[in-house]
């Protein structure tokens, strides 16, 4: 630090120089208007060549970061391919003819549009009937479920965000297998409730809840959430159980548009089974 001052001492005059000349152009910059427009102009540049180098420096540090999101994201990749795969029996085959052997079909889309805070939140993607894209098609990010198509034009589609009180998705608590419904309250864009899970089975928090594949929406296995709270009111026989989502529903940018190839034959079954 003494030496510091020492240095100021020393060249004082060149920073009282630099002190006057900053008032100097204040008091031009105050009493002209084309002289405040150049010198703020100036100092935009200067600002802007600031912001702009930071921003180059913190995302040369945030590589590593980045490189560990995108090797998730390519591990992610990977479990979506193999779960595209028709299985017989218990194993998975892998045939020339992909028409005959791919169940589910996936295009990536942008977040044009989200809400979080209303009761019912929709979801705006950049894909629209020209891609392929039709209701009905299952909509996850990279960490989970986050809802179903519901409207589509030519360029965009709307999904109906798991934050919407007519989302109703069928899920599978994976340590127990048990069956249930997941549906959002309200309130916390964080948390949602998984409701019909019997009360003589033992839930703990922790338990990881996945998509059940009983839709012919949503594949089988991808995440929905991890149990938080349990609750069951006295003589109930059904728990409310309360879990965060794994898919952060208010950060989303790039999503997976799921088709099920075989969901119209599958509906069709379906009814000829019911009519019977």
């Amino acid at each position: 630090m003494r030496h510091i001052f020492a240095f100021i001492w020393k060249h004082n005059f060149f920073f009282l120089f630099l002190v006057l000349e900053v008032v100097s152009l204040i008091f031009i910059a105050n009493r002209s208007f084309y002289h405040r427009s150049v010198l703020s102009n100036v100092t935009d540049r200067f600002t802007g060549g600031v912001f702009t180098t930071w921003s180059g420096v913190t995302s040369y540090f945030s590589l590593k970061q980045e490189n560990i999101r995108l090797a998730n994201e390519n591990a992610r990749l990977q479990r979506i391919l193999t779960k595209s795969e028709i299985t017989s029996d218990t194993a998975s085959f892998i045939v020339a003819d992909t028409l005959y052997n791919q169940q589910y079909h996936y295009t990536v889309a942008k977040v044009i549009g989200n809400s979080t805070s209303r009761r019912d939140n929709y979801i705006m993607l950049n894909k629209g009937r020209k891609h392929g894209i039709q209701p009905d098609m299952a909509v996850i990010s990279p960490d989970g479920v986050v809802g179903t198509v519901v409207s589509v034009s030519e360029n965009f589609s709307w999904a109906m965000s798991m934050l919407n009180k007519h989302s109703r998705i069928s899920a599978r608590l994976g340590r127990i297998n048990q069956m249930g419904t997941v549906v959002w309250d309200g309130g916390n864009p964080s948390v949602g409730t998984l409701q019909d899970i019997p009360a003589h089975v033992k839930v703990l928090p922790g338990d990881t809840i996945t998509s059940s594949g009983f839709s012919y929406i949503f594949p089988e296995g991808i995440m929905v959430g991890t149990v938080e709270e349990i609750y069951i009111e006295e003589g109930a026989h059904f728990y409310t159980i309360y879990f965060r989502f794994s898919a952060d529903m208010n950060s989303l940018r790039n999503v997976y548009l799921i088709k099920n190839l075989f969901r119209e034959e599958q509906t069709e079954l379906s009814k000829n089974v019911i009519d019977e």
